[in-house]
């Protein structure tokens, strides 16, 4: 016997306005039955386990151990500017000179996650 991995829990302060900027990054649907002011609120990704968003009391203080990394369908650099329009912030920059490496971004309520190189970028890298 195994477990499944039914959702990513992310605590917030604000479930309903962090599960809608999310929506936004990846352009997938909250649960239908989510509306504002709802304490817990789900992303429902097209594969794997949902996004869910808890709402807690106690403000964030430290580094995540455990992030997401995102894989875009445009450029890494392309999608960082888009994130960053929606409202994420510029933690870290791991890109290397080659076009390899990472971007970390925070969400709005300080979540670190990275954006990785897109498939187009590593194909480019290695012709």
């Amino acid at each position: 016997m195994v477990s499944v991995v039914q959702n990513v829990a992310i605590d917030c302060s604000n479930a309903y306005e962090l599960a809608l900027f999310w929506s936004r990054v990846t352009g997938r649907p909250l649960h239908p039955d989510d509306k504002p002011g709802d304490r817990e609120v789900q992303v429902m990704l097209a594969e794997g386990p949902a996004l869910y968003f808890n709402q807690v009391p106690e403000p964030k203080t430290v580094k995540n151990r455990l992030h997401l990394c995102l894989r875009p369908e445009t450029s890494r650099d392309q999608e960082v500017a888009r994130l960053l329009g929606l409202g994420a912030t510029h933690v870290a920059d791991h890109r290397n000179p080659d076009g390899s490496g990472w971007s970390v971004l925070a969400d709005p309520e300080g979540n670190e996650f990275c954006v990785l190189r897109s498939n187009s970028d590593r194909a480019t890298a290695t012709t």
